[in-house]
């Protein structure tokens, strides 16, 4: 005869089974798409366009739509590393701008303080399109057209609005107390910036920073325009020509790698900062 202890322990044991397994069954539904791209990349030329299922190849596995891949363009690395400079510097101007700018809203009092928060976050209603030509003859006068430099300001320029608010809303959850015992003990300003607060808020820096990452790698329009030199293009560019082919002729092998070259920088930078990306959103949210 069972008894009552049990009983529950064998109930518990269901339930941590039925949770993991609904767990496991979602997060497969999830990644299984990446997961049949990452198999079809690694298919040979001569299987390349039979159709996606079952997504392992036949006769082996090789790096031939890689190579493929290459031949487009200035090559795979050369737009890889682009995207790189450019998303990652996005990432480090956008979190020195919306930091400082979230924390003067935050803690400062100074005239028009909300008219002007208020304008910069209805910037977010103009569509990026129509301000398109003006920001091109910008950059033209400051010489930056046709430069990484250059894109990257505008990506910083289209992110700022979001990150700002993001910023101000992570230094509003931190206690007024905590910043007013680091002044008793002698921290002031960009030392009490630094060494105090941005540890609290390092939820909020990671939802800017993934957010920006993910923002300047994906872009497309942007770097189609400001950008007219082969050698500086992005990935979204290159793979624009990948998908059209040469001569109507598509490569899908050389497709698929370019999506899993794509996919899989953002999924590292979302799953290193995941943790910090889910507090970063509530930021604010409660007290």
């Amino acid at each position: 005869m069972t008894t009552r202890r049990e009983t529950r322990a064998r109930k518990a044991l269901r339930n941590r089974i039925a949770y993991h397994g609904v767990g496991i069954g979602t997060a497969f539904f999830f990644l299984a798409p990446f997961l049949v791209g990452l198999l079809a990349s690694f298919r040979p030329n001569s299987e390349s366009g039979q159709p996606p299922l079952p997504p392992w190849p036949a006769s082996g596995f090789s790096i031939d739509a890689y190579r493929a891949l290459d031949g487009f363009g200035a090559g795979v690395w050369q737009h890889t590393v682009n995207s790189l400079v450019v998303s990652l510097g996005t990432v480090v101007l956008t979190v020195a701008v919306s930091v400082l700018a979230g924390y003067g809203f935050s803690r400062y009092r100074f005239p028009l303080k909300n008219a002007l928060f208020v304008l910069i976050i209805a910037t977010l209603m103009i569509p990026f399109q129509s301000i398109l030509t003006p920001l091109f003859i910008i950059l033209a006068r400051l010489g930056l057209n046709n430069s990484l430099f250059g894109l990257m300001l505008i990506y910083v320029t289209l992110q700022l609005p979001f990150s700002v608010f993001m910023m101000r809303n992570a230094f509003d959850a931190v206690p007024k107390e905590i910043e007013e015992a680091a002044r008793i003990d002698g921290a002031r300003d960009l030392r009490l910036l630094f060494r105090v607060l941005m540890p609290l808020v390092m939820p909020g820096v990671a939802t800017v920073s993934i957010f920006a990452f993910l923002n300047a790698w994906n872009e497309f329009l942007a770097a189609l325009v400001l950008l007219s030199s082969n050698e500086n293009y992005t990935l979204p560019v290159l793979m624009t020509a990948v998908r059209a082919g040469r001569l109507g002729a598509i490569n899908w092998g050389a497709v698929q790698a370019g999506v899993t070259v794509m996919v899989v920088p953002c999924l590292f930078v979302f799953l290193l900062l995941q943790r910090y990306y889910m507090r970063g959103l509530m930021a604010g949210a409660v007290k």
